[in-house]
Parts: C-alpha cells; structure tokens; sequence
C-alpha cells in the first residue's frame, strides 16, 4: 500500500466517530430534552407556608426559623430562586477549580482555598432553599461574603501568575498561564447569594429594595454584568480553540444577547410580561447543559478518548465551566419574576 493511500486511510478513520464520541453525543442528546423539560416549565411563588421547616443540621447557627405567613410581594420566593442559582455556580466553580488545582499540583497551599469556599457556598445555598423566613441569614451572609472575596483574591494572584511570565501579559500567557477570569466566576456565586439575603430581607408586603434600590432591577442588572464577565472568558478560550467548532460561537452570542434583555428590563416597566426575555434566559440556561456535552465531546476527541480519561480531562475542554451561564440565567430568570411581582416600583 503507499505512503498516500495510508494516510487516506488514517485521515478517514479519524474522522469517523469513535464510540466514545457517539456516547457522549447521546447524553448531550438526553441532557439537552430533560434541560429543556425542566426549563419550560413556569414556578410560581407560594400562596402561604406555615409551620417549621427541618433543620438543615443540627446547629443553632443554621436553625431554619418559623416561616412567615404569605410571601404577598414573593421576596422570599426570589431569594430562594436566588439561593438556588447561586449553588449551581458555586457547584461549577468547585469542580472546575479542583481540577484546574489538581492539575497544578496545588503548589500554593492557598489553592486550597476556592475549594473550601464554593463547598461553603453550596452549602449556604441549599440552606437558603430551604429556608422560608423573610430574613437575612448571619451565616450565609458570611459564607456569601467570604466567596466574593475570594474571588477578588484569586484574580490577583492569577494576574501575578501572568506578569511573572516571560513576556508578561500576552495572548500566550493569557491563553495557557493561570485563567484570569475563572476566579471571578466564585465571586459571582457570592453576589448572586448576597442579593439573595438582600431580597428576602424585607417587610413581606412591601415592595422589596436591595440597598434602597427597586430589588428586581439591581438584581437584573448585576445579573446582566456577571453575564458579559463570563462571555468575556469564554470568548478568550473559544478563540484561543480557533472557533473550529461552529457551535463555539453560542456561548459569545446567546448570553450576550440576553444580557441586554436583562438591561432592558432594568430601566422598562416592571410589569411587562416579557415572554421572549424569559425564554431567552431559559435558552442561555441550557446552553450550559448543552455546553458539558459539547465539552464532554472535546474530551472524547483527546487521544484515548475516555479511556485515557485522567489525562484527557485535563487536556480536553472544562467540562464544569458551562454551568455557570445556567446559574447566572436563573438569577435572571428570579429577577425577572420580581419586577412581576412589584410593578409599583
């Protein structure tokens, strides 16, 4: 056979799907249906709780207090949704920096640091699902503090990470050197659960504030914010992978796009349904299930494909980091449901 034929025959075989990658496009598949199930549908807030909830752990510290009566403006409705958004992004940011970590060998002990922050995160997150109470939690409040300045701290140290480089601050540094923008994405996990103690710490039947401010259209806003921080991020990973996959382009045009939807919704009226904003959000939410799978497929691409998993996972693309689109459009999803609630504000 000749040195072209052989070749032919290589490069063929190559582009045949490998099992692997057949199996990963089937849970894509199945992940796609049930995200869009779970998305379509509408939750509304709670006519009334009464009684009291079980404790999350058997501490005075997380004791979940008696549940108010009606929730007439749904403050703690959104506070939960809020909760809730803010654990799927603490989720992504733990498995993505322990990887990343690993990967690194944790050379500095402080890299231990986001993985003991976004499990706290987590933590708090699923105790203010649970948690009915028109109040503030001390507990979370702190936990939500410690994450967004941890990811202030992260940030600096992988700037430093890039500066020490040779060549300083360059697209080679920027592309393979310490992700510049991967610690701000815990930073967004504790914004999002801050605004979520901020919310539901309001008079029920009042309109709620957060710093003074109409609740829904602050929470609109920084939610639009932290939306065009992680496109920034991945944009620069997508770019750095050449754009070679045309789907690559989602994650640099659906969030960006529903991020001026939320920046509409900020300074519009309040009460305007807005259908196609919120599907919008839903379509951006699942971008970041559908994301893992693509992911998943670029993993299974590596040499030895899954076999070879402990390698190829941290050669491959991020598997966690999708889901931090899911997160924030949640928190756009509850702030949408908050101007709802309060036209009159």
């Amino acid at each position: 056979m000749s040195t072209l034929s052989r070749r032919t025959g290589l490069a063929a075989a190559n582009q045949r799907p490998t099992g692997a990658i057949l199996a990963s496009l089937g849970m894509l598949g199945l992940a796609t249906v049930a995200g869009a199930a779970l998305l379509s549908r509408r939750v509304h807030p709670p006519r009334s709780h009464r009684g009291r909830y079980p404790k999350l752990v058997d501490s005075a510290l997380f004791a979940l207090p008696p549940s108010p009566v009606v929730d007439r403006r749904g403050a703690v409705h959104a506070g939960r949704r809020l909760n809730r958004a803010a654990g799927t992004i603490a989720t992504s940011v733990l498995i993505d920096s322990a990887m990343e970590h690993y990967r690194g060998a944790f050379a500095n002990k402080a890299m231990y640091t986001p993985l003991a922050v976004s499990a706290l995160a987590i933590a708090a997150s699923f105790h203010g699902h649970r948690d009915h109470a028109p109040a503030a939690h001390r507990a979370r409040d702190a936990i939500y503090t410690a994450a967004g300045l941890t990811g202030i701290v992260g940030t600096a140290f992988h700037i430093y990470n890039i500066t020490k480089r040779p060549g300083g601050i360059c697209w080679q540094n920027l592309f393979y050197a310490a992700p510049l923008g991967a610690p701000a994405a815990i930073s967004l996990s504790g914004m999002v659960g801050f605004l979520a103690e901020r919310v539901r710490d309001n008079v029920p039947g009042t309109v709620p504030k957060v710093l003074g401010l109409p609740a829904g259209r602050v929470v609109s806003a920084l939610t639009g914010v932290g939306l065009l921080g992680t496109v920034a991020e991945a944009g620069l990973l997508h770019f750095r992978g050449a754009f070679h996959n045309p789907a690559m382009l989602l994650p640099v045009t659906v969030p960006p796009a529903a991020a001026a939807f939320l920046g509409a919704a900020t300074i519009g009226p309040a009460q305007h349904p807005r259908a196609f904003t919120r599907w919008w959000l839903r379509l951006t939410a699942l971008l970041g299930v559908v994301g893992v799978g693509f992911h998943a497929i670029g993993v299974a691409r590596n040499m030895g494909d899954w076999r070879n998993w402990t390698q190829n996972l941290q050669a491959g693309p991020p598997l966690p980091a999708p889901p931090s689109f899911t997160g924030l459009a949640l928190a756009g999803l509850a702030a949408l449901g908050l101007l709802h609630d309060n036209p009159d504000d």
